[in-house]
């Protein structure tokens, strides 16, 4: 998916809305775990129920590897059920990889030539050459990692460190976003920035001013939608604000989707103001 085509779609839905797709099995409504695939099952029905709400998906690929090859089965089934029934919503592989060049090259491979899917989420912390073989692939996009919700963020994220070229004192997160925003562009690549750290967004978009943000956070983990739009939106929306279990666990009783998309629909309500 192309840039263009992405802020098209958050435009004419009035929605910067993704629902992460994170299906634990000990949480799905007990009735659906009769089905041949309950984790399918639950993934289907939330996104026909939340389909017109927004404008992307996010499986976290975790939830299914720990399933071993049926999960992956699950994840494939699920995207390409998105693809077929919707394929104007801009599909997120959560998987966090970032490893050696040919490493990566294979997972690049896996995730946008096999599992279709139209972005992936990737860890810098190896470098250039960890990244690179992402981009390589036309319309696709890495979701980098820079500055992300969990508290943990703060033992690396937010250090203090001597950039080389000006010898001045930024943080590690900072230097992330000046030499990552060389590898790619605005087209092809976004930023993982969590909404518990809206705070620091001001910051970010001196660096990044045009590169869409991919905000988790927003809901069950505390992050507050008004904040990151003062200091995250440009013309172009330049967000995509992700919600999981607010959403997907809205009921885990039978009504499980309608509660769903009535989540969903009002996290998109809230958004309207912002166009």
């Amino acid at each position: 998916m192309t840039r263009q085509e992405l802020i098209s779609q958050i435009k004419s839905k009035k929605s910067f809305l993704c629902v992460g797709l994170d299906p634990d099995m000990e949480k799905l409504p007990k009735h659906l775990l009769q089905e041949e695939d309950a984790i399918f099952s639950f993934n289907k029905a939330i996104i026909d129920a939340t389909h017109q709400y927004c404008v992307s998906y996010k499986p976290n690929s975790a939830f299914y590897e720990a399933h071993g090859v049926k999960g992956f089965q699950s994840l494939v089934k699920t995207i390409d059920y998105i693809k077929t029934n919707y394929p104007n919503h801009f599909i997120i592989a959560d998987a966090k990889r970032g490893d050696i060049g040919n490493t990566s090259s294979m997972y690049a491979r896996a995730f946008f030539s096999e599992m279709k899917a139209d972005a992936i989420t990737v860890a810098p912390y190896m470098g250039s050459d960890s990244v690179k073989p992402f981009l390589t692939y036309k319309d696709k996009w890495v979701v980098l990692l820079a500055l992300t919700s969990n508290e943990g963020a703060f033992n690396f994220q937010t250090q203090r460190i001597t950039h080389l070229d000006t010898q001045k004192e930024i943080h590690l997160y900072e230097e992330v976003l000046k030499t990552s925003k060389q590898w790619g562009t605005d087209e092809n690549m976004m930023y993982v920035i969590g909404a518990t750290k809206a705070q620091w967004l001001e910051e970010v978009r001196k660096i990044v001013p045009n590169h869409f943000l991919l905000i988790p956070g927003v809901g069950a983990q505390g992050g507050s939608l008004e904040e990151v739009c003062k200091y995250g939106l440009t013309k172009d929306i330049g967000l995509l604000i992700n919600s999981s279990r607010q959403i997907i666990y809205a009921s885990n009783k039978e009504d499980f989707a309608q509660a769903a998309a009535k989540e969903a629909e009002r996290l998109q309500q809230e958004m309207v103001k912002f166009f």
